[in-house]
Formats: C-alpha cells, sequence, structure tokens
C-alpha cells in the first residue's frame, strides 16, 4: 500500500473521534504517553478533534496540555525512579544514549529553557522529561517550563484552527501529502537538533 494511502486513512480515521465522546479522552491519552514514552505526537487527534469542532478548540488545547505535563511528569519519575528498567531502553530507541553528561550540563545552565523547547518545538520532549528525572531537575521549574512550553504550543493550533477552521481543513485535505512530508521533516529535524545540542 502507499504510505501516503495510509497516512490518509489514518488521517482520515482520526477525523471520527471529533464525532466521539471519547474523543477528550483520546486525546488527553495520547497526549499522556507521548511525553513518556509514545512515539506519536498529539497533535495530530488535536487538530482532527479542533476540525470537527471549532467551539470547543481552546477545550480541546487545555485537554492535550494537561495530558501532556501530567505524561511530562511520569516521565519525570521513570528517569528518578526506573531509569534501568524504562527509561534507558527509551532512551536507548532515540538513539540519545551516552549523552547524559551533556544533558546535565545543559539542565544545570540552562534547565528551564531546555525543557520550555522541548515542550514547544519537535525536540522529542519525551527525552527531556526522562532526563529531568535522572538529573533530578527542580520539580518546580520543570512543570513551569512544561506548563508554558506544551500550551504555547497547543493552543497556537487549537487557536489557528478555531479562527480558520474550514479554510484550514479545505488546505490540509489539499496537500495533506505535502504536509506529511513537511511533518516528517520537522520531526526528524528535532531528533537532528536534539543530538547537535547533545553533541
Amino acid at each position: 500500500m502507499n504510505p501516503f494511502t495510509l497516512l490518509r486513512r489514518v488521517y482520515n480515521w482520526v477525523l471520527t473521534w471529533a464525532d466521539s465522546k471519547y474523543g477528550g479522552l483520546a486525546l488527553f491519552v495520547l497526549a499522556f504517553v507521548e511525553s513518556s514514552f509514545f512515539p506519536i505526537p498529539p497533535d495530530v487527534l488535536l487538530m482532527a478533534l479542533c476540525l470537527g469542532a471549532r467551539d470547543k478548540a481552546l477545550r480541546y488545547a487545555a485537554i492535550c496540555s494537561a495530558g501532556s505535563v501530567l505524561g511530562g511528569l511520569f516521565g519525570y519519575a521513570i528517569g528518578t525512579f526506573a531509569f534501568e528498567t524504562v527509561g534507558k531502553p527509551i532512551i536507548d530507541f532515540y538513539g540519545a544514549a551516552g549523552k547524559y553528561d551533556q544533558v546535565g550540563r545543559l539542565y544545570e545552565d540552562h534547565g528551564f529553557w531546555i525543557v520550555f523547547l522541548a515542550g514547544f518545538t519537535p525536540i522529542p520532549y519525551k527525552i527531556i522529561t526522562i532526563a529531568g528525572g535522572v538529573f533530578k531537575i527542580s520539580l518546580g521549574p520543570f512543570l513551569f517550563a512544561s506548563l508554558i512550553g506544551r500550551s504555547a504550543r497547543f493552543f497556537l493550533v487549537a487557536g489557528l484552527l478555531r479562527a480558520f477552521g474550514e479554510p484550514m481543513r479545505a488546505f490540509i485535505d489539499r496537500w495533506f501529502n505535502l504536509l506529511t512530508v513537511v511533518f516528517s521533516v520537522l520531526l526528524i529535524g528535532g531528533f537532528v537538533l536534539l543530538k547537535v545540542v547533545l553533541h
């Protein structure tokens, strides 16, 4: 099967959550697990729900933000209490093993900004949340940076979709293949940026 055809089917399936009474719950769960171990970002489901119910866009952004921040705390707990058994395999999966001295130094000098940037940009947030637990970054700044970074990202997406819902839906439908390529490039770029930062 053509990968774009598969992605289109997944996209259409995700859109069905907009009409489900469990859409908000699914968004919360996806945002939670993505912040600690799951590789698929919640933005796709957030966009689908916002496009299907523009009047609830900000509510969905709040749900997504809450799930993501709580998931970040779970990632922090993995780094603190279960790094060898759970956290290390996740880190290995993303190719960031052996970089913890550099991460530790970054946390010492720029802890808040590292967490904020990971929350707002395509940098894999889960790597930073687990590392935060490993290096015992202060929980207050960690939570605040996560809340600001994640909320800024998700409310920006939801706000744009609430303001330009139908044109945005038409744009996505028309340029779906191109957007999937762009999104993939950004996601890969996030991993590359993380490796550069940790170099």
